[in-house]
């Protein structure tokens, strides 16, 4: 019996790490397929600021994900990310935002943004790949997602605050 369990043990093992490597392998040749025939979103380019409860001031390169196309494509199949880049995610009207990592190859720190720019949720180190869904505790004007581990470099916190057209702001 112990040989039986052993043997359907490798063979499931076996049968994972080959489908893991085949979403490894075929991303980015789905990645090129599409953007041979037209079909992954383009991006607008901006800029923003946090500015943290410690007085730092911390300036990001971003992609601005308006419309489904581009949200739900978001930083799938990109292999890196300038330190100082992230996206945008804007949701007009605010809602509970979920997020997940599918096609996602580099971990990333996501930042839930209420309507005033004030930061209610970070997750950190989302990790590559995952299909486990990352939701915000309630609705939010957007989400920031930049490289993992950035949060924690920066020193950025939840009432940390982000300087965009996108958000209110208020005195």
């Amino acid at each position: 019996m112990g040989g039986y369990v052993y043997r359907m043990a490798v063979t499931v093992l076996t049968r994972a790490v080959a489908l893991f490597m085949l979403v490894v392998l075929m991303a980015p040749a789905s990645a090129r397929l599409a953007m041979a025939e037209g079909g992954l979103a383009r991006f607008e380019q901006d800029r923003l600021a946090i500015e943290t409860a410690k007085g730092g001031r911390h300036d990001f390169d971003v992609e601005l994900a308006i419309t489904p196309q581009q949200q739900q494509q978001g930083l799938m199949f990109r292999r890196d990310m300038a330190p100082d880049a992230g996206m945008l995610f804007v949701y007009r009207p605010q809602r509970a935002a979920s997020m997940w990592m599918r096609n996602t190859m580099i971990p990333l720190d996501m930042l839930f943004i209420a309507e005033d720019g004030r930061i209610v949720k970070i997750v950190e180190r989302a990790v590559p790949l995952s299909l486990k869904t990352i939701s915000a505790d309630h609705p939010v004007r957007a989400v920031l997602e930049v490289n993992g581990g950035t949060v924690a470099r920066l020193g950025i916190a939840p009432g940390d605050r982000v300087i965009h057209g996108t958000f209110e702001t208020k005195p």
